[in-house]
């Protein structure tokens, strides 16, 4: 069963991550581009993917849950769905940006 969701800690928790995001950008303007890519971008793309896999796993699970009727938080399995759709969302972008580059790259002459 799903703790009840408290609101002032998911907007907490919000304002953290846009905090966070911010300073990534900031410091991500001002770093210079790399040459290459580092080794370790396929262990972190899988972990990224297996994090990912995770969060549809729980929500799925809190979805069964709640439909089996082991579960009454109605909001802690709607919040479950949106953050595993939110995760969704972003891999499927990741994935985007990744083929627009290596289309770019095929397409430059030699």
């Amino acid at each position: 069963m799903l703790p009840p969701v408290n609101t002032g800690s998911v907007l907490a928790l919000r304002a953290q991550i846009l905090a966070q995001s911010n300073a990534i950008s900031q410091v991500a303007a001002t770093a210079a581009p790399a040459v290459a890519a580092p080794p370790q971008f396929a262990t972190a793309m899988q972990d990224a993917l297996k994090s990912v896999s995770a969060i549809q796993g729980k929500a799925s699970a809190a979805t069964d849950a709640y439909e089996r009727g082991d579960s009454q938080d109605l909001a802690g399995v709607m919040i479950a769905r949106q953050k595993a759709s939110i995760a969704f969302e972003a891999t499927l972008q990741v994935r985007n940006r990744l083929l627009g580059a290596y289309k770019d790259v095929m397409s430059m002459p030699l």
